[in-house]
């Protein structure tokens, strides 16, 4: 099962090219990139990871939470023939006290999110793709000490292989 923990740690672990790299790329070499190009080790998106609620967050930070979903996704026949499952959730990146820079930072995440496609989350788990449940990265707003912050809804299709 996939769980908030692993979303968590791949977070930290997450690259891929820049905003204004896939800026000047075409919409077809978007697409047609690989794993390996959008992804690689090294890079941290945010200076704080956490999950659920962090009293007094610090800033640079990307916070990852359930989403309350209806029902589960089990496929006709049972849980035996249920090759795909489902995680929804909410990220909050609450980042500085600079609104453009809040926003660029969902930006690169939300298309981080967008350009992802089969890949490794753990050893046994492996993501199809991520559905993005908004259209671009919500603003919600500033914290009590003018914070900005942004939020992207998401629903990771996934499958566990042994």
């Amino acid at each position: 099962m996939l769980r908030l923990v692993d979303i968590k740690n791949w977070l930290i672990k997450l690259d891929v090219k820049t905003i204004a790299e896939l800026n000047k790329m075409s919409v077809k070499d978007v697409n047609n990139a690989n794993v390996k190009e959008l992804f690689s080790k090294g890079y941290v998106v945010a200076d704080h990871f956490y999950i659920g609620k962090l009293n007094n967050k610090k800033q640079k930070s990307i916070g990852v939470y359930q989403l309350q979903t209806t029902k589960p996704n089990i496929a006709v026949g049972g849980l035996e023939n249920t090759k795909s499952k489902e995680k929804t959730v909410s990220f909050l990146i609450h980042w500085n006290n600079n609104a453009d820079e809040t926003e660029l930072k969902a930006l690169e995440l939300y298309y981080k999110f967008m350009n992802a496609r089969n890949f490794y989350i753990t050893n046994n788990i492996l993501v199809n793709y991520i559905d993005l449940l908004v259209p671009e990265p919500i603003d919600v707003g500033t914290d009590d000490f003018n914070i900005y912050e942004m939020v992207i809804q998401a629903r990771f299709y996934y499958e566990e292989v042994n």
